[in-house]
């Protein structure tokens, strides 16, 4: 906190000279001139030093290049010929202005990051608090649910100071069979009012622990996520909640359909990563519905989960600030779940999710009331803006169509002033993002995740912001499959009809600089708009690759785990050989020979699956794939009980050392460009594979 408040000390003694610069007038050479110095000087800086002052000194460079670029388009591009020139130059500049307010707050979240440590539990197990487990549930398949509970029942905490509920909204008798038989507690209701916050509010009325940890019915925690997590409570008795990265071992349909196979960071590192640890610098960490532990008392204060919006997550953590709860990240995953399996899904998941940020900017507006701090105020500006993008990335795609097609002009100027202000500020911008989270989120990659959803959340976000309460509470389907690859072009359609007019856009201004005397035509703005036409729709193509769905017939994700196993045969014959994946319904055995390839003569009946601490015996049903070189075999089960299982779980998924997020290359934004287009000729033009679509690996089977 003292270097902080000594560098705001530091910008407010240097902050006339930095209005000077700001606002002072150049010459287009001038400005040229300026602009490369500032590049070149962060250059050698980045290269020189990898220091979080460098770090902050590029940003402090970006903003000033940023603003001043602000300032002149303020001051000097607001001139227009027509009605309608101003209307889409306004339009254009209200984008801006957008980008630039989530460029200055992203770096105010990103620029101070709190990397919390674990706080270990006292030796006394008596001071250790109650916990009761939920896992809501209301349309989910049990085949999803079933691990997410048995995986609960491997956490290492006293027995008698730990509960579990399986929260049924659904009201289904398979469930309540299945609770009972793993001997969890089944909790349901006569209503589902207010989805999954009212499922867990009426959990609430029934259950005592001191502490409840949420776990979505896919999200299945590793055997040390109580022994992380609570700690830190008992260390601060005034903090209400701990929230962990939600991690997911299946490939999301970005990560499947369009970078299939290279290495790239998910999409939701970022959040799970920087963003949240400068939340937590600040107080201001966002619940996320699931991998959490609250203090009840603090539950209570506010009268439980906030019903008002479908993000009943993020505005039960505001409320929960408000009332001078603190807040608190452990970035270390300690669960693994699903990610949504086809792009309708994940659109519509996104969906909620913007309708609830704009709700809460609408109902419970972080910048007004009482109870939070400046710091807290802005982080939360940031995340219930953020859903607004679709609009701006709508206006900045159309932008060039406007003019190369209409002749509309929307910027007064000649295009080398332009140039000369706006280049340094979307190079800086982009550089300074790739050095500030390029292990996060490589660089163009968080247009592309904007561009896949910008049409689709521009008309919930609009109406939601003038009927905050319109629209209900959808549940993200998980655990399906994709029998077959296939288009899906209702999903993409919009970004194909946009594509098309790009196309004919860049075309028909070609067309017009071909025959200069029949159009009066500036080859220099129109060669601008085309090369922006032409990166927007490399956007697009990028975009609508992603709605090519790849097949993916895996009903139980396959996960890499090495460990001994005996193979028993129909004469009694016993090889011991190596398991070198899992999954709940089959195995891969390498190293196991035995005469004729069907083994009709001597068939497989049993495994046995040996590990550090116990061993599992399964029946065999058949053989479903040999190595074409008899180097392996996989194997599916068949009567897999409930214990059974349960191993299952604990060799695969509560080990300490299951998830270990990938050590990312830093990002380097020319090779980050020319990745998309290689991921654009694949997805177009390559074959792929789909059997073996994602194997998410985990650590041996010591821990």
């Amino acid at each position: 906190m003292n270097r902080f408040l000594l560098t705001l000390f530091l910008l407010f003694v240097a902050l006339p000279l930095v209005v000077l610069v700001i606002v002072a007038p150049m010459s287009a050479n001038n400005q040229f001139l300026f602009g490369i110095s500032m590049i070149v000087a962060c250059i050698i800086a980045h290269i020189c030093s990898k220091r979080h002052f460098v770090s902050f000194c590029i940003l402090v460079v970006t903003v000033i290049s940023s603003t001043r670029y602000m300032f002149f388009r303020l001051t000097q591009t607001l001139e227009f010929p027509s009605l309608i020139d101003m209307i889409f130059g306004y339009l254009l500049l209200a984008a801006e202005l957008y980008v630039y307010m989530v460029l200055l707050l992203s770096f105010f979240q990103l620029c101070w990051s709190l990397k919390r440590k674990i706080v270990p539990l006292p030796e006394d197990t008596s001071l250790w608090p109650t916990v009761d487990v939920y896992i809501p549930t209301y349309n989910e398949s049990l085949q999803v649910v079933r691990d997410t509970v048995l995986a609960a029942q491997c956490l290492e905490y006293p027995k008698d100071k730990l509960k579990i509920y399986l929260l049924d909204d659904g009201k289904r008798k398979e469930f309540a069979a299945f609770a009972t038989e793993a001997d969890v507690g089944y909790i349901t209701r006569t209503n589902n009012f207010h989805a999954k916050a009212g499922n867990l509010n009426h959990a609430m009325t029934l259950t005592k622990g001191e502490l409840i940890a949420i776990f979505d019915c896919d999200h299945i925690c590793t055997k040390i996520f109580l022994q992380s997590t609570v700690g830190e409570f008992i260390k601060d008795k005034k903090l209400a909640l701990m929230q962990t990265p939600h991690h997911f071992y299946s490939p999301d349909p970005i990560q499947r359909n369009l970078y299939l196979g290279r290495d790239i960071p998910p999409e939701n590192d970022l959040f799970y990563g920087p963003i949240q640890r400068g939340n937590d610098n600040w107080n201001a960490t966002f619940f996320c519905g699931s991998c959490a532990v609250i203090r009840r008392k603090a539950l209570e204060e506010i009268n439980g989960f906030a019903v008002e919006t479908v993000t009943e997550d993020a505005h039960t953590a505001l409320r929960l600030q408000r009332r001078g709860w603190k807040t608190a990240f452990l970035d270390h995953i300690l669960a693994g779940g699903l990610a949504t399996e086809r792009l309708i899904d994940h659109l519509a998941q996104r969906n909620r999710w913007a309708r609830g940020m704009v709700q809460i900017f609408r109902l419970d507006n972080p910048l007004l009331g009482r109870g939070l701090n400046l710091a807290q105020r802005l982080c939360y500006l940031s995340a219930t803006s953020y859903f607004f993008f679709a609009i701006p990335v709508i206006i900045f795609t159309i932008t060039p169509i406007l003019y190369l097609v209409f002749g509309i002009s929307i910027v007064h100027g000649s295009v080398g002033l332009l140039l000369s202000y706006a280049l340094p500020h979307l190079i800086l911008s982009i550089f300074s993002n790739s050095r500030l989270y390029g292990n996060y989120r490589y660089s163009f990659w968080g247009q592309i995740y904007d561009m896949v959803l910008a049409f689709h959340l521009v008309l919930p976000t609009v109406v939601t912001l003038f009927m905050p309460h319109h629209g209900s509470f959808n549940v993200t389907d998980k655990g399906q499959t994709v029998d077959k690859s296939y288009f899906d072009s209702v999903s993409v359609r919009p970004h194909m009809i946009t594509a098309a007019f790009l196309v004919f856009a860049i075309i028909f201004a070609l067309v017009k600089l071909s025959i200069p005397d029949y159009f009066d035509i500036q080859f220099g703005p129109t060669m601008l708009n085309i090369f922006w036409a032409c990166v927007n729709l490399v956007l697009l193509t990028a975009a609508i690759c992603v709605g090519r769905e790849t097949a993916n017939k895996r009903k139980m994700q396959r996960m890499y785990v090495e460990t001994p196993v005996n193979v028993y045969q129909a004469s009694g014959a016993c090889t011991r050989t190596i398991m070198r994946d899992l999954s709940m319904s089959g195995c891969r055995v390498d190293g196991f020979r035995t005469p004729g390839s069907d083994f009709d003569e001597d068939p497989v009946t049993d495994l046995e699956i040996v590990s550090d601490y116990t061993s599992v015996c399964v029946n065999v049903k058949r053989i479903v794939r040999q190595g074409e070189s008899d180097d392996f075999i996989r194997f599916s089960f068949e009567n897999v009980d409930l214990a059974t299982r349960r191993e299952f779980v604990r060799m695969l998924f509560s080990r300490a050392d299951t998830w270990v997020r990938p050590d990312y290359k830093k990002d380097n934004p020319i090779r980050s460009f020319f990745t998309i287009i290689a991921c654009i000729k694949d997805s177009l033009f390559g074959v792929r594979r789909t059997d073996d679509i994602h194997v998410a690996v985990v650590g041996s089977n010591n821990d």
